[in-house]
């Protein structure tokens, strides 16, 4: 009966309960579940994340640590909770960066010309007639076609949808500059 010992925290040093993680012992990984859950859900709670998000992100930094740790290519240099730790720190950090993404992405997207009337929608449409032939199609297509960064990207031939993002971006703040340029705001106040 060798689970036995790890009702007892004291009873095993880390190295055995590695070893025993490395041979597939899943109650030795169900013991360090317990035994660190607190510590690594408290990072990404205290990072902008939720309960939820926490225990995600532990659950998967422990797929990770047993993934490597069988495989037999995970060398430990530094105890088993330092480095479940940085696996999680890393995780939460790549979360972090996806769900800015997709915030700037809905930020893009949400973001349309303002032309409620039809002395608006002329304004807004002498400014890109005005406009380059590549900025007025990009930006027909992303505000009134509706088209995805990526179909323009392919539509146009760019080389991917981070060029298309920064040529609607610049081809917008042109657009802007034209605007503000030959109109007041009166002209675009009710």
């Amino acid at each position: 009966m060798a689970f036995r010992v790890f009702r007892s925290e004291e009873g095993l040093s880390e190295k055995e309960l590695f070893d025993r993680i490395c041979k597939g012992d899943e109650k030795a990984l169900e013991f360090i579940y317990k035994k660190y859950y607190r510590m690594m859900t408290k990072l990404v709670i205290t990072n902008s994340g939720t309960e939820d998000e926490a225990r995600d992100v532990f659950q998967e930094a422990l797929v990770v640590f047993w993934q490597k740790a069988r495989s037999g290519n995970l060398v430990l240099t530094s105890k088993m909770s330092t480095y479940i730790y940085s696996v999680c720190q890393n995780l939460w950090r790549k979360e972090l960066e996806r769900k800015k993404r997709l915030s700037n992405e809905e930020r893009d997207t949400a973001e349309t010309l303002d032309v409620d009337t039809a002395e608006r929608e002329q304004i807004i449409a002498r400014c890109l007639q005005q406009l380059g032939d590549t900025c007025r199609k990009v930006l027909m297509y992303y505000y009134f076609d509706e088209l995805s960064m990526q179909e323009i990207a392919e539509v146009m031939g760019f080389a991917n949808t981070d060029t298309a993002k920064t040529k609607k971006y610049k081809c917008k703040q042109k657009l802007d500059e034209l605007v503000k340029a030959q109109y007041s705001e009166q002209d675009f106040l009710d």
